[in-house]
């Protein structure tokens, strides 16, 4: 098992969506929002109770969109790697036959001799797919499950 030495990444604060033109009432005690939504709000009083921690909810944390991005990065890389090959053997093979048709050594064309090495291409890209995954996927999966499991603990202490 790997070991990410990265910090964990800062979570934004969360704003609530604000309305880019002003609304007017139309009830006589209706509430409106400020005529000016980017002039100074005030401050919403915060409850004299007792602090609790400040950690996120999971679902607003960042490294699970950095996560989707790595896999997409890792699932790019190991798809382009394969079927690159594959897509250079078949434009060698329809614009090149001459060539394709020559022969490397005793019966063994240069064709048949591309279309061997797709095998070991492919298990390249498997390599590099797991590669991929153990240097930059699992590091930040892992730092997600154990954020995970630390925020289950503090649920169920609260209760």
């Amino acid at each position: 098992m790997s070991y990410d030495t990265s910090p964990s990444y800062p979570v934004p604060p969360h704003h609530p969506p604000r309305n880019s033109s002003p609304s007017y009432p139309t009830y006589p005690n209706e509430p409106t929002q400020p005529t000016y939504p980017w002039a100074p709000q005030q401050a919403e009083p915060e409850s004299a109770g007792p602090q609790r921690h400040r950690h996120a909810a999971l679902g607003r944390h960042s490294d699970l969109r950095v996560l989707r991005t790595a896999y997409r990065w890792q699932r790019r890389v190991a798809t382009l790697a394969a079927l690159g090959y594959f897509t250079l053997f078949l434009a060698l093979s329809a614009s090149a036959p001459s060539m394709m048709a020559g022969e490397v050594t005793g019966g063994l064309t240069v064709g048949l001799l591309l279309g061997l090495l797709q095998v070991p291409v492919t298990c390249g890209a498997i390599a590099l797919y797991e590669y991929t995954a153990r240097r930059g996927v699992d590091p930040i999966a892992e730092r997600i499950r154990k954020q995970a499991e630390l925020d289950t603990k503090r649920a169920e202490a609260r209760r």
